[in-house]
């Protein structure tokens, strides 16, 4: 399990593991919040494409599916 801190999020570096698209390396360029300080929207980012996803930022703690940093 990857530790994800949710102050930390924003620009952050991601390595997918099931690569598609040919889109491996992602960088976190949105955080939305809500009054209550709780993310409600995570944008990620393809380096290579300039793709952009919305996540559900929970699913980057789990290290079957996100490796942090670019690997």
């Amino acid at each position: 399990m990857n530790k994800v801190s949710s102050k930390a999020l924003l620009q952050s570096k991601w390595t997918k593991i099931d690569v598609c698209n040919k889109e491996k390396h992602f960088v976190i360029t949105k955080v939305n919040v809500d009054e209550d300080q709780r993310i409600i929207e995570c944008i990620i980012e393809a380096v290579i494409s300039h793709h952009q996803y919305s996540i559900n930022w929970r699913d980057l703690k789990n290290s079957q599916l996100w490796k942090i940093g670019w690997k």
